[in-house]
This record gives structure tokens, C-alpha cells and sequence, in this order.
């Protein structure tokens, strides 16, 4: 994220259909099976907005049934690692996976006590280590005291993930203006500032 209105942009996408699934994720009303295919656009969609113009590209030739046509494709040399936390990130992850077929897929499971508010790790399938220039995006759908992703982040950096090439993709439940959606708006701006 190089600057403030790439960070304005991720935080709060103007893209219609995020309006929209956000909504019905949001609904009281909304039944469990439109839930969590509201979940799987938001992931869709949000991944979308994280990996739009962050994965480096190549400029390459295809040959299509009339004849060769320029093209640009993802470059296939830079590794791509899609966390989700688990148990919640898991509900964002059919979409991330819909948009990065390819990806590697790493959980790892965070449990928090309530009475410290202090994450600890319950399952870890983290490689040893990170290969140079992997792009890892986190699913992660809630955010409270930001104590959970601060730990899954201090566990990615010790196996060599850049924090530069890190994104998250996130859904607050609350409605905007609310103390919680405004104490999560804080933490992410935190995280962002230090990482």
C-alpha cells in the first residue's frame, strides 16, 4: 500500500457489488445459505481490490485460433500464498481461491483468551519459510482488538514474508459510525502504519 488513498481504496471499496454482499453479510435477516455465499463474493470481490496492480505481470504472445495476439498474464515465477485464519477466514476463502486458482493455501489457527484479550496459535501449517517476493494475502473477517493478526504477522515475518508484500482482506460487521467499526477502522490503520 504506497499511499494514503491506495489505503483509502482498501479500506473502504466503492465497487457496487462489495456495497451489495456487504449488505446482505450484514442482514439479521439474511438466511445462512445466502450468508455464506455472501461471504464467497466478499472474498471474490475483495480479493480482487487487494491483488489489483500488486502482482507484478508479463508481457507475452498467445496464439488464438485466428493468430498470435499480445497479451499480459501474471507472472507465474512469483509465489502467491493465500492464509486464512482460521475458523472465520475460512468462510472468505473459496472466493480468494476463485480469483488465484494457483495460490498455496496456509492455515494456521488462532485462538484468543478472553480474559487477557491475547492470541495464542492452536495450529500453525506455515512453511518453514517464505521464497523471496511471495505475496501472501490473509483472510481474516474479523477484527476486534487486532492482537490475532499482529501474532499471525509476527509468525510471518519470522519465516521471511516481507511485510511490503502482505495484504489482508477483512469484513467488519459493524455499521459504520459505530464504536466498533470505528475501533476496527483504528486497528487497521494501525497495522498498516506499522507493517
Amino acid at each position: 500500500m504506497p499511499h494514503a488513498s491506495a489505503t483509502a481504496c482498501l479500506l473502504f471499496p466503492p465497487d457496487p457489488l462489495i456495497q451489495h454482499w456487504l449488505a446482505v453479510a450484514r442482514d439479521q435477516d439474511t438466511h445462512y445459505v445466502l450468508f455464506r455465499s455472501a461471504m464467497s463474493e466478499l472474498g471474490r470481490w475483495l480479493t480482487y481490490e487487494a491483488m489489483r496492480e500488486w502482482l507484478p505481470t508479463l508481457e507475452t504472445t498467445v496464439q488464438t485460433p485466428l493468430a498470435p495476439c499480445p497479451a499480459v498474464v501474471i507472472n507465474p515465477e512469483t509465489p502467491v500464498a493465500v492464509i486464512p485464519i482460521l475458523r472465520a477466514g475460512l468462510a472468505l476463502l473459496e472466493g480468494a481461491q476463485s480469483l488465484l486458482p494457483l495460490a498455496s493455501i496456509y492455515h494456521i489457527g488462532m485462538v484468543r483468551n478472553e480474559e487477557t484479550l491475547v492470541a495464542s496459535c492452536y495450529l500453525n501449517k506455515l512453511p518453514e519459510r517464505f521464497a523471496p517476493e511471495t505475496r501472501v494475502l490473509i483472510c481474516e473477517p474479523m477484527l476486534a482488538t487486532g492482537g490475532t493478526i499482529m501474532a499471525v504477522m509476527a509468525e510471518l515475518t519470522q519465516r521471511g514474508a516481507d511485510p511490503a508484500l502482505i495484504r489482508m482482506i477483512t469484513v467488519v460487521a459493524a455499521p459504520p459510525g459505530t464504536a466498533t467499526a470505528e475501533c476496527c477502522l483504528s486497528k487497521l490503520k494501525y497495522l498498516h502504519r506499522r507493517h
